[in-house]
């Protein structure tokens, strides 16, 4: 893909993203009074040109990487049982697999301090909305879709499968942090709504709550569930200072002492009922 090609794509993507989102986050606001040009723009619009530009490509040529060391004798008959099973057992089997290992992972990357370093990042964003869902640390990025696809990969799901799937989570993800709240009634104890995933962004030195992406069931499962009520009027993001440029967080995670880059329980954190 030449260069021109890949950024006539990115604009495109940017256009369409905002064609859709903007609307929504004006007729549902989940916080009525935050402007679309909020402070944070500038450094969201950069992750955003570096996940289409860098991050993205780069994602697939790594898991391209992965998926041909996967094509091992060793895992053969594994990988032949899965090829029998009809197309949308195969996808069951993907989507639950990859829910449980995203939640597993994102818990972890609140708990384990080299993993925070750079998870901390993404927890910078004071605002949400459609583009914030693209502040993400490229190491960030590339453990998560390494740890979540590798054990669908060895039994041997095809990378194409996967991308459809990551693409949709990628989609997926871009709703649940936009500044929206739609009416979905029971709806929203079956899909990651926005509301339960900002409040997973809350200020709060341990966030407990809503690990999940595509739905709430593992959320449910492990006891971290939690649904807000009310209007979103708690504040967002970290409780310690954080850099608030885009080259400056990207060098954070190096750059920061032990003490500035994980969150300890404190008082006067906003806490949640617990589940």
């Amino acid at each position: 893909m030449s260069s021109l090609t890949a950024i006539g794509g990115m604009v495109l993507s940017f256009g369409v993203l905002a064609f859709i989102f903007w609307p929504l986050e004006k007729a549902w606001a989940a916080r009525p009074g935050q402007p679309l040009l909020r402070s944070g723009f500038r450094t969201d619009l950069a992750y955003f040109v570096a996940q289409y530009l860098v991050l993205a490509p780069l994602a697939l040529v790594v898991l391209n990487g992965v998926e041909t060391l996967c094509q091992v004798e060793a895992l053969t008959g594994l990988q032949s049982t899965v090829a029998r099973q009809p197309w949308w057992l195969q996808a069951i089997e993907a989507v639950v697999l990859c829910d449980v290992l995203v939640y597993g992972f994102h818990r972890l990357s609140h708990q384990v301090d080299f993993l925070w370093r750079f998870h901390a990042v993404h927890h910078s964003a004071e605002h949400l909305d459609w583009i914030a869902a693209h502040r993400e640390h490229p190491v960030d990025g590339l453990l998560t879709q390494l740890v979540v696809n590798l054990p669908a990969m060895l039994m041997g799901f095809p990378l194409t499968t996967l991308a459809m799937l990551i693409a949709f989570r990628g989609m997926w993800a871009i709703f649940i942090h936009s500044n929206v709240r739609l009416p979905l009634g029971p709806l929203g104890f079956l899909f990651g709504a926005p509301e339960l995933h900002h409040w997973h962004h809350a200020r709060a030195r341990q966030t407990r709550h809503n690990f999940g992406n595509l739905a709430p069931w593992t959320d449910w499962l492990f006891g971290t569930y939690h649904r807000p009520t009310g209007p979103e009027e708690y504040p967002l993001g970290l409780v310690e200072p954080y850099p608030r440029r885009f080259l400056s967080q990207l060098l954070a995670p190096a750059t920061r002492t032990e003490d500035e880059s994980t969150e300890r329980p404190t008082e006067g954190a906003i806490k949640a009922p617990r589940p």
